[in-house]
C-alpha cells in the first residue's frame, strides 16, 4: 500500500513481461495511481500530523494515570462517605461555579469528582473537576476535565491538538481532510500492490528504490483494514462528514436515544451542560443514586444535576470500555422515583457500531491493547508516509513529480464502467466534501498540467522540424 504513489515498475524495458490482455477495468490502474499520487503528495503532510499526534493521544492515557496520580487515586480505607458528603467538602473548597454533575468513586482506590460548571478561568466547554478522598472527604486537588472519557488537561491538549491543531472549529477541517482522504489512499494503496506481479513485491533480495518500495507495500497491505476502519469512525464526529452521516442515521431511525429528563409531560433530552440546579435539589444526590442502583446501574456512572426544576435527575453509566456500560435513568427530583430509562442494550445497530466504533478509535474499548493497536497503526502510518517520500526522492528525475502516468485512460473506459463510477464519486463527493472539493482540484490541476505538457509538445516539435529545414 503506498501513500506516495510511485510508478508501474522498476525494471528496464527488457525486463518487463510482455502487458496481459487489457480487459474492461485495465485503465483502472492508471487512474488509481495518477490519483494515488497526487493524494500521496498533497494530503500525505496532514496524515503525517494526524498519526503523530494520535501516537502521543494513544499514549496518554497511561501517562495521565502517572502525572495526575495524586488527584486520581486514593489509599483504600474501610468505608466510603455519602456522595453528598463528598460533594460539600467539595464545595467548602470550591463554592465557585456551579456543581454541573458527579462521578462517584468507581473503584476502591479511586477518588470521585465533582465537576462545577461556570467556573471564572475555565473554558466554557471545559469543568472544573474537584477530586474527593471518598473515605476522608478531603479535596485532593481540582483540574480543568474535558469530554465524555474525563480528560485531564494532558490528554485534552493532545486531544486538541489532534482534532484541530488548537485553532478551534476551523483547525478540524485538517483532521476531516485527513480522515476522508486516508481510506482513498489506502483502499488505492490494496489496487496497486495486488496488480503488481507477485515477483514485483518481494523484499528479499533486492535493493534501493525496489526495496523501499517491498518494505512500504508489506507494512501498507498489513494496516490497510485498521486505516480503513480510523478513516470511517473519524469520519462520523466530523463537522461536514459527520453531519450527513447523523443526518442519515436519523433518516433511518438509528439515531442514538437520550433518557428524558422532564418531570411529567412530554419527553425531551437533556443537555448536561444546560444544567443550573444544585445535586442536593429535592430528595438529594444520594437517594438519586440509591435508585439508579435498584435498576442495575453499576459504576462507573455520573450523576447530572437538574437542569431547573421542571427537570430530573440524570444518572448514566460512563464505562465505555468492554463490556460497554451505557444505561441511563432519569429520576424525579421530589419522589427520587425513575421516571425513564434508556438500556445500552436497546439501542440500534448503527447507534452500537457509532459508540463501539468511536471508542476503540479513541482507544478506551479495549483498555491498553486498544492504546497499544493504535499507536502501532499510527507508527505504520508514519513510516509509510517516509517511505513513500523515500521513493519519490529515489527516482531521481529532473522533474519534481516524477514520471508522469499516462492521460486520458478514463477514455478507454466502457460506458457501463464509466457511469456508474462517475455517479458514485459524484455522491461520495457531496456525501464527504473534503474528499469530493479536493478530488475537483486534482482533477483541474491534472488537466491543466496536461493541457501545458501538450502545448509544449507542440511547440517543441514544431521548433523540430525547422530546424530539420
Amino acid at each position: 500500500m503506498s501513500t506516495v504513489p510511485t510508478t508501474e515498475t522498476d525494471e528496464s524495458p527488457q525486463a518487463v513481461a510482455p502487458s496481459p490482455k487489457r480487459g474492461p477495468w485495465s485503465p483502472l490502474r492508471p487512474l488509481v495511481l495518477r490519483l494515488h499520487f497526487y493524494a500521496g503528495v498533497l494530503v500525505a503532510p496532514f496524515l503525517l500530523v494526524a498519526a503523530t499526534t494520535g501516537f502521543l493521544y494513544a499514549g496518554s492515557f497511561q501517562a495521565e494515570k502517572l502525572v495526575y496520580a495524586h488527584e486520581m487515586t486514593v489509599p483504600v480505607g474501610d468505608e466510603k462517605l455519602p456522595v453528598s458528603e463528598q460533594v460539600a467538602a467539595a464545595r467548602k473548597v470550591h463554592p465557585e461555579g456551579t456543581v454541573s454533575a458527579v462521578r462517584p468513586s468507581p473503584e476502591d482506590d479511586a477518588t470521585t469528582r465533582v465537576l462545577l460548571s461556570g467556573v471564572p478561568g475555565v473554558d466554557e466547554n471545559h469543568k472544573l473537576a474537584v477530586f474527593v478522598d471518598p473515605y476522608t472527604a478531603k479535596v485532593r486537588g481540582a483540574l480543568e476535565q474535558y469530554g465524555s472519557t474525563g480528560a485531564l488537561p494532558l490528554r485534552t491538549w493532545i486531544d486538541e491538538f489532534h482534532a484541530n491543531l488548537q485553532l478551534g472549529e476551523n483547525g478540524r477541517l485538517y483532521s476531516e481532510l485527513a480522515a476522508s482522504w486516508l481510506w482513498v489512499i489506502a483502499a488505492g494503496g490494496l489496487v496497486l500492490w495486488f496488480s503488481r506481479r507477485r515477483t514485483q513485491r518481494k523484499i528479499r533480495g533486492t535493493s534501493g528504490r525496489r526495496r523501499t518500495l517491498g518494505l512500504h507495500g508489506s507494512v501498507g497491505v498489513w494496516a490497510a483494514v485498521g486505516f480503513l476502519f480510523l478513516s470511517a469512525t473519524g469520519l462520523t464526529w466530523s463537522t461536514y462528514a459527520g453531519a450527513h452521516i447523523d443526518e442519515l442515521r436519523t433518516s433511518l431511525h438509528q439515531a442514538t436515544p437520550s433518557v428524558s429528563a422532564a418531570v411529567g409531560g412530554e419527553h425531551s433530552g437533556h443537555d448536561s451542560d444546560s444544567a443550573e440546579g444544585g445535586v442536593e435539589h429535592g430528595v438529594g444526590i444520594d437517594k438519586v443514586l440509591a435508585a439508579a442502583r435498584t435498576e442495575g446501574l453499576g459504576d462507573p456512572v455520573e450523576i447530572v444535576a437538574p437542569a431547573d426544576a421542571s427537570s430530573a435527575y440524570v444518572v448514566q453509566q460512563v464505562q465505555r470500555s468492554w463490556p460497554t456500560k451505557q444505561d441511563a435513568v432519569a429520576v424525579d427530583p421530589t419522589t427520587g422515583d425513575v421516571t425513564d430509562t434508556v438500556r445500552f442494550a436497546d439501542y440500534p445497530v448503527l447507534a452500537k457500531l457509532s459508540r463501539w466504533g468511536i471508542d476503540a478509535h479513541t482507544g478506551v474499548l479495549f483498555g491498553i491493547v486498544n492504546q497499544i493497536l493504535l499507536m502501532a497503526l499510527a507508527l505504520s502510518l508514519i513510516l509509510l508516509i517516509l517511505w513513500g517520500y523515500r521513493m519519490w526522492w529515489q527516482r531521481g528525475r529532473a522533474s519534481a513529480f516524477g514520471r508522469p502516468i499516462p492521460r486520458g485512460a478514463w477514455q478507454q473506459f466502457p460506458a457501463y464502467v464509466l457511469v456508474p463510477l462517475m455517479a458514485v464519486v459524484a455522491v461520495l463527493g457531496y456525501f464527504v466534501p473534503l474528499l469530493g472539493i479536493p478530488l475537483a482540484a486534482f482533477i483541474v490541476v491534472d488537466v491543466a498540467l496536461g493541457e501545458i505538457a501538450y502545448r509544449r509538445g507542440k511547440r517543441t516539435y514544431g521548433a523540430s522540424k525547422e530546424a530539420v529545414k
